[in-house]
């Protein structure tokens, strides 16, 4: 599969879902000492990220967005193993109270 670059709250709140669904690990990725109220978050640590199993699905962020994805290039190559996507907006636009909820309407 093809991941993309950015990934929107919104969809990084769905992947997850869906990805864990499937078995695989989704973790949002704190590079600026500053974690999301209300969020799972593990601060950046090369030597820790790389202990997680092969095909984990990273999310980082930074204040805004533009310096992750900047990066983006140098988190893929340094965790070839994973997958590397950038938060866009950053911390900036999360917004503490989306959650998703549940489509059972059957």
């Amino acid at each position: 599969m093809n991941y993309p670059n950015e990934w929107t709250q919104k969809e990084f709140l769905e992947n997850k879902k869906r990805f864990e669904k499937e078995g695989k690990k989704v973790v949002l990725v704190d590079t600026v000492l500053s974690p999301i109220e209300k969020a799972d978050t593990v601060t950046y640590n090369p030597y820790e990220l790389k202990e997680y199993p092969e095909g984990t699905i990273f999310v980082f962020y930074c204040n805004t967005g533009r310096t992750s994805l900047k990066r983006l290039q140098e988190y893929k190559e340094n965790f070839g193993k994973h997958h590397c996507i950038s938060l866009k907006g950053g911390r900036g636009s999360w917004r503490k109270s989306m959650q998703l909820l549940d489509d059972d309407t059957k």
